[in-house]
């Protein structure tokens, strides 16, 4: 995803996401990267600077802004990706490159690989900026998540839960690691991003407007466990 798109993210309960992922499984098509019982783990290493501007931005809601992260999904260290993720104007875009294993536990120890002209021009750009921003790795997140995609406006849905945080840098891609939850026991965060505009259906199907909207990012309710 190169482009940008809206994002909204709703704080929800329990028994809100019993209902709403009833709602989603009728109507919606599971996301294909998801297991035979519908969800897929992801865990994620992002970065700030020495400042920790990311945080400070996030918290002033300042824009545009962006951070960078590295992200892989059920414990599949093969296949490791390094995203750049800003936002305008309540829009997101997202930038994504592969990492090798070699790079990626260069950057866990706050060394940004050297850029060479056969690397793809996105890495290129990325591992550019975070020099000079010089990035470091600060949290772990992790969390379970369901996925629903609806095709027109792809629109996509997730529900995120057991969403945790983590100091332990060095053991980002071994995942044993002590994790601190986040969220109070049954919450979770509801997200939903689409392009042009939010189907109608769709805004009624998940109860939009009897949802608790939430602007804080799970970076940064993750940093704040740390700090």
């Amino acid at each position: 995803m190169d482009r940008y798109r809206h994002e909204y993210k709703y704080r929800i309960d329990r028994i809100e996401e019993e209902i709403l992922l009833m709602r989603a499984r009728g109507a919606l098509d599971r996301d294909s990267h998801a297991g035979k019982d519908g969800t897929y783990y992801v865990r994620s290493l992002y970065f700030d600077d020495y400042g920790d501007s990311c945080l400070l931005d996030n918290e002033d809601g300042v824009d545009p802004r962006c951070k960078f992260r590295m992200r892989y999904y059920n414990d599949d260290i093969g296949y490791i990706r390094l995203e750049r993720k800003s936002k305008r104007r309540g829009m997101c875009r997202k930038s994504t490159c592969l990492l090798t294993t070699e790079e990626c536990r260069k950057l866990m120890r706050g060394i940004i690989p050297e850029v060479r002209p056969d690397m793809p021009e996105d890495k290129q750009k990325m591992f550019l900026e975070m020099e000079l921003r010089s990035l470091i790795p600060k949290v772990i997140v992790s969390f379970e998540r369901a996925a629903f995609v609806w095709p027109m406006g792809e629109v996509r849905i997730t529900f995120d839960r057991q969403i945790t945080s983590s100091g332990d840098i060095e053991q980002f891609l071994a995942g044993n690691y002590p994790m601190r939850p986040v969220l109070s026991e049954g919450r979770g965060i509801l997200e939903i991003k689409w392009d042009e505009a939010l189907p109608l259906y769709l805004k009624n199907l998940m109860q939009l407007d009897s949802l608790q909207w939430d602007g804080c990012s799970k970076y940064y309710m993750c940093r704040l466990c740390h700090l």
